[in-house]
């Protein structure tokens, strides 16, 4: 059986690359901050899927060293999802980017040392972004421009993060040559299987569902379903075609967040708004909140990635989006009303 190292075990994206890695035949490593965290991961996962014996922890730090090595010992594949993600701006920007890019290096670096012939690494579409002006045309050779104006820490992180992946990849020596696949999800939703409603993408809909969002950004962009994400992260994992290309995971079509709460409003979730708030006033928020500021790659924006190489690539159909948002509300709503 292969045995794949899988950082942010505790993650959202991380605990459903775990299940689908479970299903498929795989042996699970699954790195934490703090080892303690186990129990209550194994517990979320485990009403999932049956690890039967093939599900394992490890401690790590993304800003340290220590355990690397040991981490990778009888692993065969690296995947890495472990990086910071919150919307609001930092103070320090290095909040973010420091732990994204040292992170990936020393996942990378650990992965080379022991031999791993293929990692994939979590990326985003938020580093495809080009100029932050819209683009209707992002695909695998679109890279964020680090010096745009209304650039964020995020968005650096990503961007950074990958760049400095694929320069260790290009830079290696001889030819036994590890593989990079990197995977680039736009907004992700989908059901939780940890119950935490704190995540960026679970507090979105708890806002919507309970009312507490009355008004939207006006923005768009390729939508994913967590699901989907996992499962690209699987099939990434030994498909010959994938080897050191970039994917974008998300629905075919760009759509807003206003459809988003216009599909939630048309299933019976009553309280969501569907108004969007004014784009100036958002602009306006944005030069005294941190957490608006961080909206401004977006507001007034349209993006539309190229998913038609990840779908002939892997053989595989984004989730319905509808279905997406639906599972998406049902799933909150259920842990609001345990």
């Amino acid at each position: 059986m292969k045995k794949v190292l899988l950082t942010g075990i505790s993650g959202y994206i991380g605990q459903h690359c775990a299940v689908e890695l479970l299903r498929h035949g795989y042996a699970v490593k699954g790195s934490v901050r703090n080892l303690n965290k186990a129990e209550s991961i194994s517990a979320h996962i485990e009403r999932h899927v049956d690890p039967k014996g093939n599900l394992s922890y490890v401690e790590l730090d993304l800003l340290s060293d220590k355990g690397w090595d040991a981490a990778l010992e009888g692993v065969d594949f690296v995947m890495h999802v472990a990086s910071p993600f919150v919307s609001r701006e930092p103070k320090n920007e290095n909040e973010l980017i420091k732990p994204a890019v040292e992170g990936t290096m020393r996942a990378l670096q650990a992965a080379k040392k022991a031999g791993i012939k293929r990692v994939v690494l979590t990326s985003s579409m938020v580093a495809m972004l080009g100029d932050l002006n819209g683009d209707m045309h992002i695909n695998d050779k679109s890279w964020t421009e680090l010096n745009a104006k209304h650039i964020t820490a995020y968005l650096k992180s990503k961007t950074m993060a990958e760049q400095a992946a694929w320069k260790f990849i290009e830079e290696q020596e001889g030819e036994d040559r590890m593989e990079l696949v990197t995977v680039h999800p736009g907004p992700v939703y989908g059901p939780t299987l940890s119950d935490n409603l704190n995540g960026e993408s679970m507090s979105l809909f708890k806002g919507l569902i309970t009312g507490k969002i009355p008004r939207l950004m006006d923005a768009s962009i390729n939508m994913s379903d967590v699901r989907d994400v996992a499962k690209i992260h699987v099939l990434a994992l030994e498909n010959e075609k994938a080897a050191n290309r970039r994917f974008i995971v998300a629905s075919e079509k760009s759509y807003s967040y206003k459809d988003l709460a216009q599909v939630l409003s048309d299933n019976d979730f009553d309280r969501v708004g569907t108004k969007l708030a004014p784009t100036f006033l958002i602009k306006l928020l944005a030069k005294v909140s941190s957490e608006y500021r961080g909206y401004m790659p977006y507001v007034g924006k349209a993006y539309q990635g190229n998913v038609q190489p990840t779908m002939e690539t892997f053989d595989w159909t984004p989730m319905p989006f509808d279905k997406m948002i639906v599972d998406t509300g049902q799933s909150v709503q259920r842990v609001l009303s345990a």
